[in-house]
């Protein structure tokens, strides 16, 4: 490709009229719900209550997504860093927080070695996090009758990283052609066998009895992004019994599920999906992401045989699965930020180990959109939560209102923007004029950062990170791709 034909796509900052905003999606061909008026108070939908078949009721339709900042201690502790990260969680104004972060279950089982993780030793530090989210959001808001709190549980599988920021050590399920030779992983390179998986389901049980009595109203069994619970999903090539059939690939939830309800009976759980998948990209012509193989492609749970498309029927198995077993709120994302990040979070600007996006990103969050909505609709007695809205930036509350009102979504979730603009959910509820200077424009720092062994932030816009030395470096960084 050359730099004559290299992409360009409108920022959207350029889209300054709501006019502007509808005529580029139909310019580049898609389309998203879009509500020329955003309503605010106590009438706004953002406003409306759930009510959980737990007894818990969340007060409005705003979710926080887990986020993580690489930035706990080397034993999985928060460090000053987390708690301030949870504390802006706590007063964003939403009031469900879906996991608040990835917390590992067992040291080999991070993804970085400042990852939190929950065991005895870490008890306290939690039960004190959790009492902090609670105090400030009652400082903030008056009350917490109607805030609930999750804790996701995690186990990185191929991208663990547990002991050295520059060394993986991958826990993988089944050999991947594309993703194993990626990482460098040969033929023969070990899967882990039935009794760990064995073993580890019973780490998730200790972890989900610890979050329980800590106070997390529920936990998380994360099964997106290409960690290990993702990956059992893919796993039709694993010999054995978490291999193979339908039946064989999610009895790691089956025996999560059920060992958690005999261990902490009362703890509620969630499900954040990666509900579809695409073949994994790599670097093309001037940067731009290509697919990294072509031709049948069988690794993609809720994709198509292309690779390139979505194929949602074992996704609505598995939810269905998760609804029977007494799962009530699925968090719905795609992809994986390792390997096809433009499907997971679309952004202008790609990360130090990303790729240029090969559409342009509204395109992505138009997907997103459709996918959450075609879930919604076969599930209209649970609650599905949306991912993927920062990228509309100052259009966000539009689209977002509007997705709510044709029910579409039951929850629209804050991800990136929320490290930049904490208080936005609680800027719309109460009709605020939005701030600017504080939108996430997707530049990815947030990311770059952790790729290269710092802590995750947002560099550009936060003053808190702005001023550290990080700070430079990814900017440098930023600059040289």
């Amino acid at each position: 490709m050359s730099k004559k034909n290299k992409p360009k796509y409108t920022r959207i900052a350029q889209l300054k009229t709501e006019e502007q905003f509808t005529d580029h999606l139909a310019n580049i061909g898609t389309s998203m719900p879009f509500s020329t008026k955003v309503s605010s108070g106590d009438e706004s939908v953002f406003a409306e209550k759930i009510n959980l078949r737990s007894g818990s009721e969340i007060g409005n339709r705003f979710c926080i997504l887990p986020m993580e900042g690489w930035d706990g201690t080397t034993d999985g502790k928060p460090s000053v860093h987390t708690k301030r990260r949870w504390k802006h969680f706590a007063i964003s104004g939403a009031k469900l927080l879906f996991g608040c972060e990835a917390v590992a279950v067992n040291p080999e089982g991070r993804a970085n070695p400042n990852q939190l993780m929950i065991n005895e030793a870490n008890f306290k530090d939690f039960k004190d996090l959790n009492r902090m989210l609670y105090r400030e959001h009652e400082a903030a808001f008056g009350n917490t009758e109607d805030f609930v709190v999750g804790l996701q549980l995690t186990h990185s599988g191929r991208f663990c990283k547990p002991f050295d920021q520059k060394k993986m050590e991958p826990k993988i399920l089944y050999y991947h052609p594309v993703l194993n030779d990626k990482q460098g992983l040969g033929e023969d390179y070990p899967i882990l066998t039935d009794e760990y998986i064995d073993g580890l389901i019973q780490d998730y049980v200790k972890a989900a009895v610890l979050a329980q009595k800590a106070g997390f109203d529920f936990v998380d069994i994360k099964h997106c992004h290409g960690y290990l619970g993702h990956e059992f999903l893919s796993s039709y090539d694993r010999p054995g019994k978490y291999g193979g059939s339908f039946e064989n690939r999610t009895r790691f939830l089956r025996d999560i599920v059920s060992g958690i309800k005999k261990a902490a009976p009362g703890l509620q759980m969630g499900i954040r999906l990666s509900a579809f998948d695409w073949m994994p990209f790599k670097q093309g012509e001037e940067g731009v992401g290509e697919p990294s193989t072509s031709g049948e492609y069988k690794y993609a749970f809720g994709g198509a045989n292309d690779g390139l498309s979505e194929d949602l029927n074992e996704t609505v198995a598995f939810i269905q699965l998760a609804k029977e077993l007494g799962i009530e709120m699925i968090c719905v994302t795609g992809g994986s930020p390792y390997y096809n990040p433009h499907i997971i979070r679309p952004a202008l600007f790609p990360p130090s180990d990303g790729y240029l996006p090969p559409e342009d990103p509204l395109i992505g969050v138009a997907r997103q959109i459709k996918v959450t909505a075609e879930i919604k609709s076969h599930f209209p007695d649970m609650v599905i939560i949306g991912s993927a809205y920062s990228y509309l930036q100052e259009w966000l509350p539009n689209v977002a209102q509007a997705v709510l009102e044709e029910k579409k979504a039951d929850m629209v979730g804050f991800g990136r923007m929320v490290l930049s603009y904490p208080e936005m959910p609680s800027d719309i509820l109460k009709g605020e004029v939005y701030k600017r200077t504080k939108i996430c424009r997707t530049f990815s720092d947030c990311t770059t950062g952790p790729r290269n062994a710092m802590i995750s932030g947002c560099f550009p816009l936060d003053p808190y990170y702005k001023e550290m030395p990080e700070a430079k470096v990814v900017k440098e960084i930023r600059s040289s791709l």
